[in-house]
């Protein structure tokens, strides 16, 4: 009888250990990464009718030129639109466009207009993230309903190239790779309803464990990345320094956060740095978790992947890089200027998050759309609690194809209700494009380096 018992009871530990883990794809599946489908997951062959093209490996490191600053070349500077969609033939091209740009142009609708060049599959990334994807692929699982991954460590890339449900397809998002160890300097602005606006200037930096010195690796296995951004403009809040440590399973140990106060010359921990917790100098304008489109834990919604459809998205940005441009070229009363803006036909994922029952949020529902060849987030819908669409967010995505990554030449997140933006990203009159690839030293990312780093 206690034999009986015993096994009864061991099975019964196994299938809720089951149900809590949800497993990587077979080999066999996984073979399909780099014949059938691109290294990294998306369908290799174009459509039907040949708008959008197959993948034939991306864009070539020489692409276009990359000045002594590291701004990159515009590879499609001589293209001229096929189309431009505005609120006068909107309905015509409704099916490719997601509700929160169909709201765009009724709240904008003399001025919100969407030009749209011929699609070019330029994302590629070097082999040795094409073999981390395939890694993942076949090691990585989700835990805790998928708030979690284990077995990830050691591919660090892609958790789910070959998804199957729709928090599988943001982890994607999240674990993508950004080019390794970077450093930006980057203007964010939120402009008045008349477009008046106050640039902020940010110096950031992302890190990697596997790409870090004197690091304690035992105590940075369920690290993703670390993060640290230093304000420096305007004067009244230079100085101020935020870290973050970002952990792959936020449910079992959640985002470390850190806060600098130049005034105050204290450090502190800083728990409001994370779900809808403000973003930094945003005026109320985005939540935290707004950051690159989506960060942090995925654990207060339900993710339910609607499927694939073709989307006319931001895409190669390159205009909007361009250290041509001033500030004010770009940030205009109600949306960015549009003129300056590239949109493509390609495949995207199509996630809904649900609120879930009991969990706190401003967002009750969150509608992605996610480019399937670099899985980033193109389009991101956000409703308040009663149902009403409130924000709308863009990612306008360009290639740096001379380091094989893909990234965002802007963030944009317009508030239908306010009438007013956040532009996030810009880089135009900076010194310098990002910088890749820099020596990271683990002893900068700890709460004691940031007095250091806030120094004025």
């Amino acid at each position: 009888m206690t034999s009986t018992r015993f096994l009864q009871s061991s099975v019964l530990a196994l299938s809720l250990l089951a149900a809590n883990v949800m497993a990587a794809v077979s080999q066999e599946e996984a073979a399909e990464l780099g014949a059938s489908l691109t290294p990294l997951g998306a369908e290799k062959a174009g459509n039907a009718d040949g708008s959008i093209p197959a993948w034939t490996g991306g864009l070539p490191t020489n692409a276009a030129t990359v000045d002594t600053r590291g701004f990159i070349g515009d590879p499609f500077a001589n293209e001229q639109p096929l189309f431009t969609i505005t609120a006068a033939n909107v309905e015509q091209y409704k099916d490719k466009l997601s509700p929160g740009q169909l709201a765009m142009f009724k709240r904008y609708a003399g001025t919100y207009k969407i030009p749209v060049y011929p699609s070019h599959r330029t994302t590629a990334a070097p082999q040795a993230i094409y073999d981390a994807a395939k890694q993942s692929a076949v090691n990585t699982q989700a835990v805790d309903g998928g708030n979690g991954l284990s077995s990830f460590a050691e591919s660090h890339y892609y958790a789910f190239p070959i998804p199957k449900d729709g928090v599988q397809v943001l982890w994607n998002h999240i674990t993508r790779y950004r080019g390794g160890n970077a450093r930006r300097l980057v203007v964010q602005a939120t402009p008045q309803t008349n477009g008046s606006f106050t640039p902020v200037q940010f110096q950031d930096e992302v890190a990697f464990p596997s790409e870090m010195q004197a690091l304690d690796q035992d105590k940075a296995s369920n690290v993703l990345l670390y993060f640290k951004q230093r304000v420096l403009a305007p004067s009244r809040l230079a100085g101020n320094v935020l870290l973050v440590h970002e952990t792959i399973d936020q449910v079992k140990e959640p985002r470390l956060a850190w806060l600098y106060n130049a005034g105050q010359r204290r450090v502190r921990r800083a728990p409001q740095v994370a779900y809808d917790g403000p973003g930094t100098a945003a005026d109320g304008m985005r939540t935290s978790d707004n950051f690159d489109m989506f960060s942090g834990a995925p654990d207060r919604y339900d993710w339910k992947l609607v499927g694939k459809k073709e989307m006319y998205i931001p895409y190669n940005s390159y205009k909007l890089e361009s250290p041509a441009l001033k500030y004010k070229d770009i940030i205009q009363p109600g949306h960015i200027n549009q003129d300056l803006t590239r949109y493509e036909l390609h495949r995207v994922w199509e996630v809904v998050a649900t609120l879930k029952t009991g969990e706190r949020h401003i967002y009750a529902k969150r509608h992605y759309f996610i480019d399937e060849d670099s899985w980033q987030i193109a389009y991101a819908d956000h409703y308040d609690g009663r149902g009403q669409l409130w924000r709308v967010g863009e990612g306008h995505a360009s290639y740096h194809f001379q380091r094989q990554v893909s990234s965002y030449a802007l963030e944009s997140l317009y508030d239908l209700i306010a009438g007013r933006y956040i532009a996030l990203g810009m880089k135009n009159e900076e010194k310098h494009g990002i910088e890749f690839g820099f020596a990271a030293n683990g002893a900068d990312y700890t709460p004691a380096a940031l007095r250091n780093a806030g120094i004025r």
